[in-house]
């Protein structure tokens, strides 16, 4: 049998859901239920990662310094690592979770721009430091555009590659091309992490093992922003059903999704009218609240916002663009 490494980003992408508000005492307790269930990787932060709170993206409840502290004394045997996106983090960042334990680093970059990882791949390289590198809405580039620029970051470093469907957009046959095409290319572990906007996230996970991805990312109660990430404790036992061994404990996994959905959940994700659009149209899903607020004020229909989003190719970060589409669109009916 296979065996595939579980990634929990329950505490860092799962914040997107909450407005990043979760608290240390919500922090330590899933800490815990996680660790005690053998789930081998569980990830802390901010949702945008390392030095991300900020008026722009939204203040967390408590500071990374505590984040950090209060899930490392947490985790006993489960590893813990933390994302960071270049631009919001900065290798004092980096030096700092590395002081408190970090185990393993991700830096996240668009698809086609793996080169803005170069320097803290290296620098994280030369800490000794476990280093991924993961490529961002990655359904904007062809498998071989990935495999490249997947290879490019082994180069630099990482000693882990992979993908997010940021979008949601994939289907089992996109994933399978993609995976297959990274890890032809390289020879450290392949990534793969989906989001839930068409419902196939799961099915997406486990295509992309099949396909020889040996990491796959998952949240309790598919816990993430809009129609939330790939549900652990549904893809825990379809994965060994499928041939692949985790190594975590149903039961246990079972009670961490209850504290989830207890303590960290208001309401779980779901896959809503404009969860659907975003993945159809391969728009970030987090652009869900300011499109809703901008086309709200002009009477446009935020699906077509999200269409012509997706038409412009715009990726997390250009929030910018809702505006000028909006007012784009209230032209062409006027």
């Amino acid at each position: 049998m296979n065996a595939v490494t579980i990634h929990d980003p329950t505490l860092r992408d799962g914040q997107h859901a909450v407005r990043h508000q979760l608290s240390a005492a919500a922090l330590r307790g899933y800490a815990e239920a996680a660790d005690a269930a053998g789930v081998p990787v569980v990830e802390v932060g901010h949702g945008n990662g390392l030095g991300a709170s900020s008026l722009q993206v939204g203040r967390a409840a408590v500071s990374d310094d505590v984040m950090l502290s209060t899930v490392r004394e947490a985790l006993r045997h489960s590893r813990m690592a933390v994302f960071m996106l270049p631009g919001w983090g900065t290798s004092d960042d980096l030096r700092k979770a590395l002081a408190h334990g970090a185990d393993v680093v991700r830096v996240g970059v668009h698809c086609t721009e793996t080169s803005l990882a170069e320097r803290h791949l290296e620098f994280l390289a030369g800490e000794g430091a476990e280093a991924h590198c993961v490529l961002m809405m990655s359904h904007m580039a062809t498998p071989a555009e990935l495999a490249e620029h997947a290879a490019t970051a082994v180069g630099y470093g990482a000693r882990g590659v992979g993908i997010m469907d940021s979008a949601g957009h994939f289907l089992p046959r996109d994933v399978s091309e993609r995976i297959g095409a990274i890890a032809a290319a390289v020879d450290v572990p392949v990534i793969f992490h989906g989001h839930n906007n068409l419902g196939m996230a799961v099915a997406n996970s486990v295509a992309a093992a099949e396909a020889g991805a040996t990491v796959v990312d998952a949240c309790a109660r598919g816990f993430g922003a809009g129609a939330g990430n790939t549900q652990l404790e549904v893809l825990v036992p379809v994965l060994e059903r499928t041939g692949f061994t985790t190594g975590i404990d149903l039961y246990a996994l079972l009670d961490a999704a209850e504290y989830a959905e207890r303590e960290l959940v208001p309401a779980p994700p779901v896959t809503g009218s404009l969860s659907i659009v975003s993945g159809l149209a391969g728009v970030f899903s987090g652009f869900k609240h300011p499109v809703l607020e901008a086309s709200g004020r002009a009477g446009v229909d935020p699906r077509d916002v999200f269409f012509e989003l997706g038409r412009r190719q715009a990726i997390a970060g250009q929030e910018d663009l809702i505006v000028d589409v909006v007012a784009h669109l209230r032209e062409a009916a006027r």
